[in-house]
C-alpha cells in the first residue's frame, strides 16, 4: 500500500496507544506467574499479537477482551511446533530466554527482517548459565534451545548491542537454581528499557538488585497481578512532532514520570524551539520556528527517524550521535533516513555513529519515499509529508507492527492523504 501525504493544517487531540514495550513485558511476566493476571489497556498490534501467540504455543492462555487481556500462566510446556515470532525482536529475544526454563527442545524463528538481527550474545550468555542453546545462522535466528537446566550463578553480556538481551535474562533469573549475576562487559545502551523491565518485574513480585555494571537476582516466585499499561511515548513522538511542524496537536494518555526513554522527545522539541505545554497526562505542541539540535540518542534510539525529519525541517545543521544500534532495527534506519532525506534534497552526512542533517528542506515536486518495511520510517516521513506536501510513502501498511491506527489518527487531526492499493 502507498499513501500520499499532502501539506496540511493539523489540529486536534488524540489518545496515544498503549506502550508496546510494556505490553510485551507484562505478557511475559504474566505467563511466568502461576495463576491469572490481567493486563489492562494493552496494545493490540502485530508485535503484541506475536508475543501472545507464541506464549499460547507453550501453554500460557491469553484471552483478549476490549479493555483487558487475561493471562493464565505458570504451566508452560514445550511446543511440538516451531515458535514463529513474526518481526517482533522483543518476543524472539524474551522467548529465547524463557524457553531455557521449559524442559524440551524449542526452535524459535522470525520473519525476513528479524532473521537478520543479532541474538548471538544472548545465546552465549545463556550457555554460561548452563543452557544448551545455539543459533542456526551466524549469530542470527533461528535459535534452538534445550530447556530445563538454568543453573544460574554468573554470566557476561555486552550492554551496547541490545538492552533486550539484559531484560531477557532478568525475566528468567528468579528461576535459576542459584542466585544469578548478570555482568555487563560494555556500557548499557537504552537503559530506560531495562528500568522498565525491572519495574514490571516488581509488579509481579520480583526484586532485582541493580548496580552500575551488574544485576543480581535471587531465586523468587512470580505472583499474578493486575497491571495497567501506560501510553507509548515512541508512538506519541510522531504526533508531538506533527504539532511542531504542521499546526497544533494535543496528545493524551502520557505518563510524565514514565520509565520510557522516548519521553525525552519533549526536551528535544523545547530545545528546537517548539512551544510545548504539559498538564497531567496531556501534552500540547504547536508549530514553531525550529532550530538545529545536537544530541546523543543512545538511550532513545527509536526517536532517530522522528528527530531526523524534525532536523530536516529546522534551520541549520543538526547532529545526532549514539545511533549505531539503529542499523540493526527493522531496517538499517541510518541508511533509510539518509536515503530518503537525500531524495528530498536534504544535505546529510553519515558516519558509523553519527548523522548530520542540514535543513530546512525545500520540496518543489512530488517525491516517493521508501519505508523499507519499517514502521518508524513510514510514520516519521508521514509527519514530514504533512509539513511539506507531495510525499508518497511505499509500504505504508507496515505501521501495523506497533501503531495500526496511525494513518486513521493522522486523518482525524486533519492531515490530507490519499491511499493507493499498490
Amino acid at each position: 500500500m502507498k499513501i500520499t501525504v499532502y501539506k496540511s493544517e493539523a489540529r486536534g487531540k488524540i489518545n496515544v496507544p498503549s506502550s508496546k514495550s510494556l505490553t510485551v513485558r507484562a505478557l511475559m511476566c504474566a505467563a511466568l506467574a502461576k495463576g491469572t493476571s490481567e493486563i489492562v489497556h494493552p496494545l493490540a498490534s502485530e508485535d503484541t499479537d506475536a508475543a501472545a501467540a507464541v506464549l499460547g504455543r507453550v501453554g500460557a492462555t491469553v484471552k483478549k477482551g476490549y479493555e483487558f487481556w487475561r493471562v493464565f500462566g505458570g504451566n508452560l510446556q514445550a511446543s511440538i511446533e516451531d515458535l514463529f515470532c513474526g518481526e517482533s525482536a522483543t518476543t524472539l529475544r524474551f522467548m529465547t530466554a524463557i524457553c531455557a526454563l521449559i524442559p524440551g527442545r524449542h526452535r524459535l524463528l522470525g520473519g525476513p527482517s528479524l532473521s537478520q538481527r543479532p541474538i548471538g550474545p544472548l545465546v552465549e550468555a545463556l550457555k554460561k548459565l548452563g543452557v544448551n542453546a545455539a543459533t542456526e545462522g551466524k549469530g542470527m535466528p533461528p535459535v534452538v534451545v534445550e530447556g530445563g537446566a538454568l543453573k544460574g550463578e554468573a554470566t557476561d553480556l555486552p550492554g551496547n548491542i541490545s538492552s533486550q538481551f539484559v531484560s531477557a535474562l532478568l525475566l528468567i533469573a528468579p528461576f535459576a537454581q542459584k542466585e544469578m549475576t548478570i555482568r555487563l562487559t560494555a556500557p548499557l545502551a537504552s537503559k530506560p528499557y531495562v528500568e522498565m523491565t525491572i519495574w514490571c518485574l516488581k509488579q509481579f513480585g520480583i526484586n532485582v538488585d541493580a548496580y552500575r555494571e551488574k544485576f543480581v537476582v535471587r531465586r523468587q516466585i512470580y505472583r499474578p497481578t493486575r497491571l495497567e499499561i501506560e501510553g507509548d511515548w515512541s508512538s506519541a513522538s510522531y504526533f508531538l512532532a506533527l504539532g511542531a511542524v504542521a499546526g497544533a496537536i494535543e496528545v493524551a494518555n502520557l505518563k510524565a514520570d514514565s520509565f520510557q526513554g522516548d519521553r525525552v522527545v519533549l526536551d528535544f522539541l523545547r530545545s528546537m524551539g517548539a512551544p510545548v505545554k504539559t498538564e497531567g497526562d496531556l501534552v500540547a505542541v504547536s508549530r514553531g520556528k525550529l532550530r538545529a539540535i545536537y544530541t546523543d540518542l543512545s538511550d532513545c534510539i527509536d526517536l532517530l527517524p522522528t528527530m531526523s525529519v524534525l532536523a530536516a525541517l529546522a534551520e541549520g545543521k543538526s547532529e545526532f550521535t549514539g545511533i549505531s544500534r539503529a542499523r540493526t532495527k527493522e531496517s538499517d534506519r541510518v541508511t533509510a533516513v539518509k536515503n530518503n532525506l537525500q531524495t528530498l534534497g536534504v544535505s546529510v552526512e553519515e558516519s558509523a555513529d553519527r548523522l548530520a542533517i542540514t535543513g530546512p528542506v525545500k520540496v518543489d515536486k512530488p517525491v516517493v519515499i521508501d519505508s523499507y518495511g519499517d514502521h518508524r520510517i513510514a510514520m516519521a516521513f508521514g509527519v514530514l509529508g504533512a509539513a511539506v506536501g507531495g510525499v508518497t510513502i511505499t509500504g505504508a501498511e507496515c505501521v501495523a507492527k506497533t501503531f495500526p491506527t496511525f494513518w486513521d489518527m493522522m486523518r482525524r487531526v486533519g492531515v490530507r492523504m490519499e491511499t493507493h492499493a499498490k
